[in-house]
């Protein structure tokens, strides 16, 4: 148990945030807030708390190891006393995080300069010690009788962010220290482990030691024990902070980015799931996407109307002409789209391959009459069509509406592909993944 009296200081109120400004500018400022935004049960509360710290309703913060006590005034001046309560940390934790910081001079001097390193926050949750709340570590406590976050326990969490920015020193002494107490602790614990360094460097007779040769130390390292497995992947993409505010940011499409950063996070969770799949290092790279693909693969994944229709806007198209690439996408990706918009002209030595894969497709059965266009054969009279792919596969198509349009994933052989378009087989008329509207317009002529 700490014998260190108590320790509260008291910051005066701080002046009202202008529409448009984040209360939270530095990394460890933005989790605070997520601590509370992904803790409270009730999104509207939260938003009334940040009009509330918005308009400079909190007053004077007093912060205290364990708890944040400052008044916050309704609309009508209705003063609430509100506290939040954050677990101190114990000695063993102190002890812990100030050895980490204390190993590396330059977490020193980022602590001395107003800002948190990541390393050390890394390096303590690796230890045991979480520096930065978490959800459900920011707990309240208001007279207005609310049990979960209310606008003004919301309000005083936003209000600290501003402080936390200023100076991370707020959440140690929330954790149970005080600044002074901490530097003091952590020049003794320096000094200590520079003397330590400065006697492990003479040998028993006085002297320097002559050092270990480098392949010497290369090869005890390369000796040492395995690196662990690597993570487990996430069930699913993470969710990116809200953008929503008071007011609309001049000149910004909040849709559009909230969209862009949701669609990063869920490229970001496919590209690790294929690099934690087995056998990943002995497959090729994918090439990347081009400009056009990419937007294709953005209105895929869109459910904003709007940002569908920007997207659609910038490739020159229009709801019904984006609807066949975004059903192509969601068949096979790049590929797919590929067989939709690419009309290549096969050369001798891949037409010879395709006869001979279509001659073996029906060797034991009548083949279907197909007439072949450039690197497409559409059967007789059936309404369906193989495509074949540069990269080799078979892409089945259906005729609708007067338009060709993909009726279903690639296959290695173009029996398969035809058995697929099916009505038992294969995917309904009509329905396709990735369905942005209703086919309409006219036919492609092939």
């Amino acid at each position: 148990m700490s014998t260190r009296e108590p320790y509260e200081e008291t910051f005066p109120a701080l002046a009202p945030t202008p529409p448009g400004r984040g209360f939270a500018h530095t990394w460890w400022g933005h989790s605070w807030l997520r601590a509370l935004e992904d803790s409270a049960l009730d999104g509207e509360q939260v938003r009334q708390g940040r009009r509330y710290a918005r308009t400079g309703a909190v007053g004077a913060v007093s912060v205290r190891p364990g708890g944040l006590t400052a008044v916050v005034r309704d609309r009508d001046g209705t003063a609430h006393r509100t506290d939040v309560l954050v677990q101190e940390f114990t000695d063993a934790q102190w002890d812990r995080l100030l050895g980490l910081a204390a190993a590396e001079a330059g977490h020193i001097a980022a602590l001395l300069d107003r800002e948190v390193p990541p390393e050390l926050a890394e390096d303590a949750a690796a230890a045991g010690v979480e520096l930065l709340p978490g959800i459900g570590d920011l707990e309240p406590r208001c007279d207005c009788g609310e049990w979960d976050h209310c606008p003004h326990s919301a309000a005083l969490c936003y209000q600290v962010a501003r402080l936390l920015d200023q100076d991370p020193f707020v959440l140690l002494l929330l954790r149970g220290r005080a600044e002074a107490d901490l530097v003091e602790e952590l020049e003794r614990r320096s000094t200590a482990e520079a003397g330590s360094g400065s006697a492990g460097a003479q040998s028993p007779q006085g002297g320097t030691r002559a050092g270990v040769p480098a392949a010497e130390a290369f090869a005890a390292r390369a000796a040492g024990a395995p690196l662990p497995p690597p993570p487990a992947l996430p069930a699913a993409p993470g969710q990116p902070p809200s953008l929503d505010t008071d007011t609309e940011p001049a000149g910004l499409d909040v849709d559009a980015v909230e969209f862009l950063a949701q669609a990063a996070a869920a490229e970001a969770h496919r590209l690790l799931a294929r690099a934690l799949a087995p056998g990943h290092a002995e497959r090729a790279p994918s090439a990347p996407l081009t400009q056009a693909e990419d937007a294709v693969r953005l209105v895929a994944e869109a459910g904003h109307l709007r940002v569908r229709s920007r997207l659609a806007a910038a490739l020159d198209r229009d709801r019904a002409a984006m609807e066949p690439a975004v059903r192509a996408w969601g068949f096979g990706g790049a590929p797919s789209l590929a067989a939709l918009e690419d009309d290549w002209t096969p050369d001798r030595a891949t037409l010879a391959r395709a006869r001979a894969a279509l001659a073996a497709a029906w060797a034991d059965g009548e083949a279907p009459v197909l007439r072949r266009v450039r690197a497409r054969w559409t059967a007789a009279d059936t309404g369906r069509q193989l495509r074949l792919g540069r990269e080799g596969r078979w892409w089945p198509y259906r005729r609708e509406a007067g338009r060709w349009l993909p009726a279903g994933a690639s296959a290695p052989d173009p029996g398969s592909a035809l058995t697929a378009l099916e009505p038992s087989a294969g995917t309904e008329p009509g329905a396709a993944p990735g369905s942005v509207g209703a086919a309409g317009g006219t036919g492609e002529g092939r």
